[in-house]
């Protein structure tokens, strides 16, 4: 009888997480069972092991499963401040009734002859963690073929999923130890010395200096949300924003902007920097000597560390893999989105259909991105039609953040753009005149105070910029205008009037 041919293994990787997975060649994942062995006798038989190890490992660390088990309960007992020794970890387990799975009180004993002391049991636990790391990016790469191969995954999607994954598995053997109050206090100072030498700055200076009074900077971390009605210059603000940390300070600077396209955002920039009218700029109407000033001045702009990204309908899935990439290769300090409601959240978010929902998705998924690049993201936001019907000032407040509470629920800093002059209103309470100023009102600040932050206005060159002002020593700032006599003054024709109902048009 003839027999059948033998039959090929099966080669390719494991789907479930935690199985042997077999490669060609007989390969087997990485493992350190002796240095297992040897981590779970010391902490059997010495509870200072125990604090040694419990924060750089977990029960998915240990490659064999009756050491996942046994670890397990150990961390159980340790947590309850209970007594750990073979005696307590066999009740435990036997109460568990898991005793039998891990090989009964016998191997227990077993484990505690492994090792004389508990020395070395940290050293011993990094190479567990370091085997297991290298376990999990097997899983991963896995993981990755297995849905690369199905034609119905998104290829975008995937590729942000992967990012994520490897960048988790590469923070999961950062640990936080405690510190000492001494120590603590010695870092502070430290810290606080620094910020005296930056003129009292601990976050990326917005150049604007009367905002940076308040603010300290924009901080680490921070989700800075920069909210107005159309027409306000929410677009302007944060363009002086980036042109004043990119050029003067060479800060490097990610924009996004949904809205505009990268060469509108830029012409805007050169508009600014050379003193020239935008509208002068997009028509081409030029004089010999404003062609000199051009050509002179935009040499700042051509150095400086800015990147533009102008993809329309910008996902938080895309948004975050362009953000890990600019901050890795091209060191990005600051994010800017502009503006938030013209994100998506992604395939589930849409079928959904509540956009209330979508927003606070993105809102959430903004301030995790602040948090994971240790950067402050600044996001434009758009206000809801209340401040147009309200009557007084229409000066806005939170309560008009647009189609979601939890933006000013997310974010460390909420702050308003508030021009009178779009409103007919010729002065500010205090008699002077609102030609050409706006305020930034910071109507939210996690870690500061609030404040009303009056500033000039240049609308022709979509500009925002200080006002003459007197700082706290008595030492005078003064803000040297180079605009001309026509810069200076805006154009009835330009400003628009107050917007009608329906009108979401964002001329700034």
């Amino acid at each position: 009888m003839a027999q059948s041919p033998p039959q090929k293994p099966d080669n390719h990787l494991s789907k479930q997480k935690g199985e042997v997975i077999a490669l060609d060649k007989g390969r087997v994942p990485p493992q350190a069972l002796d240095m297992e062995e040897a981590v779970l006798g010391a902490m059997l038989i010495d509870n200072a092991a125990i604090g040694e190890v419990i924060d750089i490992l977990n029960a998915e660390s240990f490659y064999k499963e009756a050491h996942k088990i046994i670890y397990g309960i150990i961390k159980e007992l340790f947590s309850n401040s209970e007594p750990v020794d073979i005696l307590t970890v066999g009740s435990a387990l036997r109460k568990e009734g898991q005793l039998q799975a891990v090989g009964g009180d016998y191997y227990l004993v077993q484990l505690s002859q492994k090792v004389s002391s508990s020395a070395h049991s940290e050293y011993h636990a990094r190479i567990i963690m370091q085997k297991y790391l290298q376990r999990e990016m097997i899983h991963l790469a896995g993981d990755i073929i297995n849905k690369a191969f199905d034609e119905t995954s998104d290829v975008f999607e995937l590729l942000d999923e992967s990012e994520q994954s490897l960048f988790e598995v590469a923070h999961k053997n950062v640990t936080k130890n405690y510190e000492s109050a001494d120590n603590l206090i010695a870092e502070a100072i430290r810290r606080i010395e620094e910020v005296s030498k930056k003129e009292g700055l601990s976050g990326v200076p917005s150049g604007l200096m009367s905002v940076d009074q308040v603010t300290g900077g924009w901080q680490p971390s921070d989700l800075v949300v920069i909210a107005a009605r159309p027409a306000m210059g929410k677009t302007a603000m944060v363009l002086s924003m980036a042109r004043n940390m990119s050029v003067d300070h060479k800060i490097p600077v990610a924009l996004f902007s949904l809205e505009m396209s990268s060469v509108q955002l830029i012409t805007r920039l050169i508009s600014g920097e050379t003193n020239i009218e935008s509208d002068k700029l997009r028509k081409g109407n030029l004089e010999p000597d404003e062609w000199q000033q051009l050509l002179t001045k935009v040499r700042k702009l051509e150095d400086a560390p800015l990147y533009i990204d102008d993809t329309p309908a910008l996902s938080v899935f895309d948004l975050r893999a362009k953000c890990r990439r600019l901050v890795a290769q091209k060191g990005v300090k600051v994010i800017i989105v502009d503006y938030l409601q013209l994100m998506t959240a992604g395939t589930q978010a849409k079928q959904s259909g509540n956009r209330e929902q979508e927003i606070s998705t993105i809102s959430r998924s903004l301030k995790s991105i602040a948090k994971e690049m240790n950067v402050p993201v600044l996001a434009l936001a758009q206000l809801s039609r209340a401040v147009e019907t309200r009557g007084g000032d229409k000066r806005p407040i939170l309560s008009d953040l647009r189609e979601s509470g939890a933006i000013e629920q997310d974010a460390d800093i909420v702050s308003f753009i508030y021009r009178p002059e779009y409103y007919q209103i010729e002065e500010w309470p205090d008699g002077t005149p609102t030609d050409n100023q706006g305020e930034l009102i910071i109507a939210k600040h996690r870690n500061g105070g609030t404040a009303d932050v009056r500033l000039n206005f240049y609308g022709k060159l979509a500009r925002f910029a200080d006002l003459e002002q007197e700082l706290g020593g008595g030492e005078a700032l003064q803000f040297q205008s180079k605009m001309n006599d026509e810069d200076d003054a805006i154009n009835d024709d330009y400003l628009p009037g107050p917007g009608k109902p329906g009108d979401d048009s964002v001329p700034f």
